[in-house]
């Protein structure tokens, strides 16, 4: 999951491309995670994807929840700790920021272009 949040992220620091595009990109890499409730319950569309844009220079951010249903042991741990949902299932989330622009760097991509005019 986080390694699907992260390459969107980075993505989405160089790219136009439409959220719904960059959602489907996600769904792809998540698509690697074997469709088991203990791995991942709900299907390839039972992703939830938040992206966050970012502006020049800013944070692109991303997260990516999905539920599991946790094996009977671990299970009734979650459950006598208030952690699970209805049917017994555990949300895991992941949050993922990118920074478009390192700090260090200085101006903007016309002052770097007029540098080679």
């Amino acid at each position: 999951m986080e390694s699907a949040a992260a390459e969107t992220a980075r993505l989405m620091t160089t790219t136009t491309a439409e959220d719904d595009d960059l959602k489907e990109f996600t769904r792809r890499r998540l698509a690697a995670v074997p469709n088991v409730s203990i791995f991942h319950a709900g299907g390839p569309l039972s992703w939830d994807i938040e992206l966050g844009r970012a502006g020049a220079g800013g944070v692109s951010s991303v997260s990516v929840s999905g539920e599991v249903k946790p094996l009977p042991v671990i299970g009734a741990f979650a459950q006598a700790m208030g952690g699970t949902a209805e049917g017994g299932y555990v949300e895991l989330k992941v949050d993922v920021s990118y920074q478009s622009r390192p700090e260090w760097l200085e101006g903007d991509y016309d002052l770097w272009i007029a540098a080679w005019d």
